[in-house]
């Protein structure tokens, strides 16, 4: 008892300041535009500080891919010190502050300090508007977790920390600011938030922050889609995307967000497929290379899309357009949860669309699809359904020595496809450009 009452003490919100260079933070690690930021905002009056992520990430040794920056200047302060910058958003009022690195616009982030508020909420206790204006020590107590109410000071080197963010990173903990349950009903997409950083940062999430998500996983289902598909995103491209599906499922978040998972998991091939497709996308995040929204996508929702197109075929419908009404099906199905965009929406299709034109590999038909601009993303995928054992891997084989040998041996590999590969009795004309053609092959699995 005397041990819980010291550590209540010992854990009282208050302002810490902390020397940074002590923790291994300089001011040469920070974005060039979010230390710019900091300091005009600095020269124009105003308090600015680098905050949340950005910080908790330093601290940690990793490399932070966003530079948020917490300011005392209201928006249209902002604004007025940065005559390009936009202000955007309804339920939360932010600044985009552009900046140019290297032919690119890269944006920094700019909100005004939160204030303690009685914000309009719906029935369920979320809040619907939010726009009022504080203190930093306001603004802290309106972060989500410990490790997120964190402020770094470029010009002076100093974070500044009210919660006790920073011995909780020391500690590997995931706390919640205030009472759990009323964050959550605040914001159901903390739980999701959750989830996501302690399998990214290999934190556990705290008992007292953990309990109410279970009770409180329906609250997800007032979230809009596009809010939901944006944080499907994060986890997606967290560099743990297996373990926080994982995750989601173990504490009942999945069901209110992407159901299909216990299908997808419940058979071998199909959990050994997706667990294959999301640990490959890990490995490229990890390298630094592209990786495709679209292609993971397509990995989700492939087994439902299947099992439709194969009851439309064994109804006697034709092929094609049996894969098409089976796409479009569960398109419309996982809209009603995930609004996915059209711009990922349209590359998904496009590599289910292919996977039948890999059985066809007679005449010029081999070319052709070697021509395609998703061919190498289509491939990868192929590839990744014949490891798993969801497609013959003779017929994978044959593709991976078409695609890397020269123009006569790609003729007498179509010569020597039997009948039951076939779908076609032509002969392929012998033209140069397509023997020695190569295929749009991008960077790896997930090119496309």
């Amino acid at each position: 008892m005397i041990r819980k009452l010291i550590g209540k003490v010992l854990r009282r919100p208050g302002r810490r300041v902390l020397h940074a260079k002590h923790y291994g933070i300089r001011r040469e690690q920070l974005h060039s535009g979010a230390l710019k930021v900091c300091d005009r905002l600095q020269d124009a009056g105003y308090d600015a500080y680098v905050v949340g992520g950005a910080v908790r990430d330093l601290l940690l040794g990793k490399h932070p891919k966003d530079f948020d920056v917490a300011t005392s200047a209201t928006p249209e302060q902002v604004k007025h010190v940065f005559h390009r910058a936009r202000i955007i958003g309804r339920r939360f009022r932010i600044v985009h502050v552009p900046f140019w690195d290297q032919g690119q616009e890269e944006i920094i982030e700019v909100t005004t300090f939160r204030g303690a508020s009685d914000a309009p909420t719906d029935e369920s206790g979320r809040i619907l508007r939010d726009n009022v204006y504080g203190s930093i020590e306001e603004d802290a107590a309106r972060r989500d977790f410990t490790v997120n109410a964190l402020y770094y000071d470029p010009s002076r080197e100093e974070i500044l920390d009210f919660h006790h963010g920073v011995d909780d990173l020391n500690n590997r903990k995931l706390a919640m600011i205030g009472d759990p349950a009323l964050r959550y009903r605040e914001d159901p997409v903390r739980m999701l938030r959750a989830i996501r950083l302690s399998a990214k940062l290999g934190l556990t999430i705290a008992p007292s922050t953990r309990k109410p998500i279970a009770d409180h996983a329906r609250l997800l289902e007032n979230i809009p889609s596009a809010r939901l598909f944006d944080e499907m995103m994060k986890l997606l491209f967290s560099g743990k995307a297996w373990d926080c599906l994982m995750a989601l499922r173990a504490d009942g978040l999945h069901q209110p967000l992407f159901p299909l998972l216990d299908k997808l998991i419940g058979d071998e091939q199909t959990r050994s497929f997706l667990q294959r497709a999301l640990e490959s996308t890990d490995r490229r995040i990890a390298e630094d290379k592209p990786v495709s929204a679209g292609f993971l996508f397509a990995a989700l929702l492939w087994h439902e899309v299947e099992a439709q197109w194969r009851k439309k075929t064994a109804a006697g419908e034709y092929p094609v357009p049996a894969l098409v009404e089976a796409m479009n099906q569960v398109e419309d199905t996982v809209a009603k949860r995930l609004a996915i965009p059209n711009r990922y929406g349209a590359a998904m299709k496009e590599i289910w669309l292919l996977q039948p034109r890999f059985e066809q590999r007679v005449g010029q038909r081999p070319f052709r699809l070697l021509e395609q601009a998703r061919f190498r993303a289509a491939y990868d995928f192929l590839m990744l359904r014949a490891e798993c054992g969801l497609v013959e891997k003779e017929l994978a084989d044959w593709w991976t020595q078409f695609l890397h040998v020269d123009g006569d041996t790609r003729l007498a590999l179509i010569a020597g496809v039997p009948k039951s590969g076939a779908t076609s009795d032509k002969k392929p004309r012998r033209n140069n450009r397509r023997r020695g053609g190569r295929s749009r092959s991008g960077d790896g699995q997930q090119a496309g």
